[in-house]
């Protein structure tokens, strides 16, 4: 069952919505104890793998609901601009309603598992020489003069849907837990589980409201920085965004929450990438791994109190907003690369080490 059908109540959709849905959604929990040791005893880490969603990304959660929401409108063609993610959901969720997507991308700017994601699923791709933020206003321009339905996150379809990964949580923990942790590109993802879980407690669903810690990339920081980047950068692809769409009300979830958006390194973003592959069995893309470097850090830092009851644990949760597959170049960058060997068995455990 999707998201629409799950949790129609808390959705702006009617009877009259045709519902379309890849049957997003119902993305596993996982504890994950290796970061629990790191924060310290009386924690519990979780990672929200939206990973496992059908295209990969936390995005397929808003897709559904905004690409359901343009065809009911009448709408006959879809625009994007994207680093990635948002595009290939955008094209998988329109080929299925059986509509036209348009893709505008930064050039050289986008992982080629994201990229190959679009094109299989028909859209139309073109790539600007510019950055995302300037991919944006562009498509910003082409909804307003022309009829296609722009399903960026400053559409709140997106939103409303992005939100439903909250509603899982609560329901799993049977709580909100004490804090969320968040990668923070365009910041639609912290402003919708923000919302989510504000929705959640004022209809009796939870009793609590989480601390909300967002994280941008160092060198693709706005926010934490008070400026618009006009040249981001960072390793991690899928937050390389100067200006975010939803920066107000980012600053707002973490403001009405008590939390914190603060940055972290390439070096600490590729050090909890692999920490989780290798130490927790989880395959994530980089941009993903911000919100568990962040948690590191802060860790490190002596941000969480601590907690000396062991029978009442606080959880913290962190989003894993991406599969690592969508970036598999990043992964054989910064590891060992197969070696060749003759098939001698001998020689093999050798090389294995055993």
């Amino acid at each position: 069952m999707g998201i629409i059908e799950r949790y129609r109540e808390f959705l702006p959709v009617t009877d009259k919505t045709p519902v379309i849905t890849l049957e997003e959604g119902s993305t596993p929990l996982i504890k994950a104890d290796p970061l629990s040791d790191i924060v310290g005893k009386g924690y519990r880490v979780w990672l929200k793998f939206e990973g496992l969603n059908p295209t990969g990304s936390f995005k397929d959660r808003g897709m559904t609901v905004a690409v359901s929401k343009a065809v009911e409108e009448g709408s006959k063609a879809v625009v994007c601009a994207s680093t990635g993610n948002t595009s290939a959901s955008a094209a998988a969720y329109s080929a299925r309603a059986g509509i036209k997507c348009v893709v505008i991308i930064p050039d050289g700017a986008i992982a080629l598992g994201k990229l190959a994601q679009a094109l299989i699923h028909g859209a139309k791709v073109i790539a600007v020489r510019g950055n995302f933020d300037q991919a944006l206003l562009i498509v910003r321009e082409m909804s307003e003069k022309y009829p296609i339905t722009l399903v960026n996150s400053v559409n709140p379809y997106r939103i409303d849907g992005q939100k439903t990964g909250s509603f899982e949580i609560c329901d799993i923990l049977g709580k909100a837990p004490e804090y969320h942790s968040l990668p923070v590109g365009n910041a639609g993802n912290i402003t919708a589980y923000w919302k989510g879980y504000k929705e959640y407690r004022e209809r009796g669903k939870s009793r609590s409201l989480p601390v909300m810690m967002g994280f941008q990339a160092a060198g693709s920081a706005p926010i934490v920085e008070k400026r618009i980047i006009k040249k981001p950068e960072t390793i991690a692809t899928a937050i390389k965004i100067g200006n975010p769409a939803s920066w107000k009300t980012a600053e707002e979830a973490r403001d009405q929450s008590g939390g914190i958006i603060d940055k972290v390194t390439d070096d600490e973003i590729l050090e909890a990438y692999k920490f989780l592959a290798d130490r927790v069995g989880v395959f994530a893309e980089p941009a993903s791994a911000a919100s568990v470097a962040g948690i590191i850090r802060k860790a490190r830092e002596g941000y969480f109190p601590a907690n000396s009851d062991p029978d009442n644990k606080k959880d913290i949760v962190c989003v894993l907003t991406g599969h690592g597959l969508k970036d598999p170049d990043r992964a054989i960058k910064c590891l060992e690369t197969p070696v060749a060997v003759d098939p001698d068995l001998k020689e093999i455990i050798k090389k294995a080490g055993l």
